[in-house]
């Protein structure tokens, strides 16, 4: 029921969006033609039902067909979002024009600030496409000498599936093994969720390799049904799975924690303390979400690694996440004795779009 009650809210939402930018197109390029009118009603009916009916499609094929199809649709949602943004701006302008006996033609306001959208829309396709190398260094008290001077690389949120599959993946284990990274830390989202062959869609990271190996932990998105199928594809890729457990390596703790498990305060401060994390020596906890921030500090954690709000990914939503995570939403900050490293991620989820932030792979240096 509750899974139906939210397909409901958002077709429903869909359904009132596309209504409106509809009613807007009729009365400012004053449309009156019936088979114009009827086109356009009949259009907007087909992409307001399109993101769910190719969702449902998504969830079970992974064709080529159903692939498109789903692409297609999750598109259209990024230019329609900024469709609807330029409409609403559209009807505020009118209506201070009218206010204040401004002169102004209703029909070139909707054209250039449609023009806007579209081009919002294609520089959000291509720079989602243009993947960054963000470089951090990090001092993490009672590092031993062996690993100052070596470099870690995070990878969080690709998202692999029908929008970004196997030549995605391809790109980013490239861009990964160019750097040549002591250890590699994947942060969960590495699969989208949909319908994908999970063992060929991550195949180019079975090709990277760093000496101390490369260790994964679950995000949300491999945990919306049963994590087992993703699990065992990972670890048949030559990925560790930290799943609430620690390794030691020369005095480093790689602390890695499950997603669900680690939702609510309590049960993440139960897990910690399973783990029995060493405060007399760094460490680096490898979490999904920046929740719970306090938990980690009062654990002795020095370095916690984080992704899954995407900085927002497009216009405007940035605001929302920084708002939600408190601020740790994205870059490296302190929170009392933590230090907390958020990634936008390097993939998109829903619209293959970014606009106001940038995909990246994170490269940090131990000093």
């Amino acid at each position: 029921m509750r899974f139906v009650l939210f397909v409901g809210i958002v077709q429903s939402i869909l359904f009132l969006g596309h209504w409106f930018l509809y009613r807007t197109l009729v009365r400012f390029f004053g449309l009156a033609n019936p088979s114009v009118l009827l086109t356009t009603r009949v259009g907007m009916a087909l992409l307001s039902v399109s993101l769910v009916g190719t969702s449902f499609l998504a969830f079970r094929y992974s064709n080529l067909l159903a692939r498109c199809l789903y692409t297609g649709a999750a598109s259209w949602l990024g230019i329609f979002y900024f469709l609807i943004l330029a409409t609403i701006l559209a009807w505020v302008l009118y209506g201070l024009a009218k206010l204040f006996h401004f002169p102004l033609d209703r029909k070139i306001l909707i054209e250039i600030l449609i023009g806007m959208a579209f081009v919002a829309s294609a520089y959000g396709f291509i720079n989602a496409g243009v993947v960054r190398i963000t470089r951090i260094n990090v001092q993490l008290p009672g590092l031993s000498n062996s690993w100052k001077g070596k470099t870690a690389v995070w990878v969080s949120d690709t998202h692999l599936g029908p929008v970004r599959n196997f030549g995605f993946a391809q790109k980013i284990a490239a861009m990964v093994q160019d750097l040549h990274p002591d250890i590699i830390f994947v942060g969960g989202d590495l699969y989208d969720g949909e319908a994908v062959d999970l063992d060929e869609v991550i195949e180019p990271f079975s090709r990277i390799s760093a000496p101390y190996g490369t260790y994964f932990i679950t995000g949300n998105h491999e945990e919306f049904y049963d994590n087992a199928k993703y699990l065992q594809a990972v670890r048949r890729a030559g990925m560790r799975v930290l799943y609430n457990e620690k390794v030691e390596l020369d005095g480093l703790q790689i602390i890695g924690v499950d997603y669900r498990d680690t939702r609510r305060e309590e049960p993440f401060r139960t897990i910690l303390q399973k783990i029995g994390i060493d405060r007399q020596k760094p460490s680096i906890l490898l979490k999904h979400a920046p929740f719970h921030l306090q938990v980690a500090r009062d654990h002795g954690i020095t370095l916690q690694l984080s992704g899954h709000t995407h900085h927002g990914q497009v216009f405007l939503f940035r605001f929302i996440t920084s708002r939600v995570y408190q601020g740790y939403d994205y870059g490296l900050k302190g929170f009392g004795d933590l230090l907390v490293y958020t990634s936008s991620g390097a993939g998109t989820w829903g619209p293959p779009m970014r606009v106001d932030t940038n995909p990246e792979i994170v490269v940090i240096q131990f000093l």
